[in-house]
């Protein structure tokens, strides 16, 4: 009786075991059947060419590993070129990311190039990649070249510092530190003509600002420059009174009325008690994330600088952005007004009262 009590135990414990042994099969086969399709919900679809081996491999690397993928590579700020030459093999390329400093994964990033299926797709040519990209765009960047032009954008009102801060991330291979070394050098804040400029990615600064300056003398037709001269400007001084009028003026079509102003103030020998030059003075308010404080207070109508044109007579020593052509316009063919003071209207549209004496100028202040 023992001994058949001993046989059946032992049956029933081989068939538990073999149970628990198909049981396991069943949820490892389930576990490997679900690998592609969770790598596939964060890095998307893999590449329909790939072998069942290599999806599987490069799945579970990017499982174990992907999150490595959402790091940037490069902390910098600049934009960095690379180069991809004919022939290069993949790990030429990798070698290459990595003595750039552009990807610190190298396991983790070619396994996503070979699941996307962008190690084929490679072609050779430049790249540029923006300062912190995370190494999965930068993958994703790998996608197809970069083409050897880009586009600045400048808009008007916009002082030398806010048309350096665009250029990291548009492909220059310049630092715009010394894009702004070029332009205090050369005393060119004010004569960076707003616009859009096509141009080689490896441009240099004073191509760049040359390129700007150019646009900007294009501008100054012999008309303009005889008004100015009857007005007793010269273009610089032009260029520093239209730098004012592009600062103060929301609504464009109220450019002549406030250049105007100005220059009726200038002939009266009043100060010009123009904000933004103060707020250029000023430079970039850390709190508020511009270059141009605002409001100000009354600590900063005393700020001790050539710029603040509440306490000095005249124009400011220089510009105090890069003003457009509407601006310049407004200075050679102001509106023949007697105003001498204009105020914002308290509606929010942006323009402004326009006034002949500081009584009528107080009365339009807001409630």
């Amino acid at each position: 009786m023992s001994d058949n009590k001993n046989r059946w135990g032992k049956r029933f414990l081989g068939l538990s075991i073999m149970v628990l042994f198909l049981v396991a099969l069943c949820l490892l086969g389930l576990i490997a059947a679900s690998i592609p399709s969770r790598a596939a919900e964060s890095f998307g679809p893999p590449d329909p060419s790939l072998s069942t081996q290599k999806l599987y491999q490069q799945s579970i690397t990017l499982i174990l590993s992907g999150n490595e993928l959402f790091t940037p590579g490069n902390l910098e700020e600049t934009s960095i070129r690379m180069v991809v030459e004919p022939g290069d093999s993949l790990d030429t390329i990798l070698d290459r990311l990595i003595a750039l400093n552009l990807i610190q994964h190298r396991s983790t990033f070619r396994a996503y190039l070979i699941y996307s299926g962008i190690d084929t797709r490679i072609q050779a040519g430049e790249y540029h990649f923006r300062g912190k990209q995370t190494e999965l765009e930068i993958a994703q960047a790998m996608e197809s070249p970069s083409p050897s032009q880009t586009t600045v954008s400048i808009l008007a009102g916009w002082r030398a510092e806010e048309i350096s801060s665009t250029l990291p991330g548009i492909g220059l291979e310049l630092d715009p530190a010394d894009f702004l070394q070029v332009v205090e050098e050369q005393g060119k804040e004010g004569y960076l003509f707003p616009g859009s400029y096509p141009v080689e990615r490896d441009i240099s600064p004073e191509g760049l600002v040359d390129l700007m300056y150019q646009n900007f003398l294009s501008q100054i037709t012999p008309e303009m420059e005889t008004q100015l001269q009857d007005q007793g400007l010269s273009i610089h001084q032009a260029v520093i009174l239209a730098s004012i009028v592009e600062r103060e003026t929301v609504v464009e079509e109220e450019m002549p009325q406030i250049a105007s102003v100005f220059l009726n103030r200038l002939q009266e020998n009043m100060n010009l008690a123009a904000d933004p030059t103060i707020q250029y003075a000023l430079g970039y308010n850390q709190q508020q994330g511009t270059w141009w404080t605002n409001p100000l207070s009354l600590a900063d109508l005393k700020l001790p600088s050539s710029y603040n044109t509440y306490e000095n007579p005249g124009l400011p020593p220089g510009p105090i952005c890069n003003p457009g052509l509407a601006a310049l316009q407004a200075v050679a063919w102001p509106a023949e007004t007697d105003f001498m003071y204009f105020r914002a209207l308290c509606d929010g549209t942006g323009r402004h009262a326009f006034t002949v004496t500081f009584e009528e100028h107080l009365q339009n202040a807001c409630p």
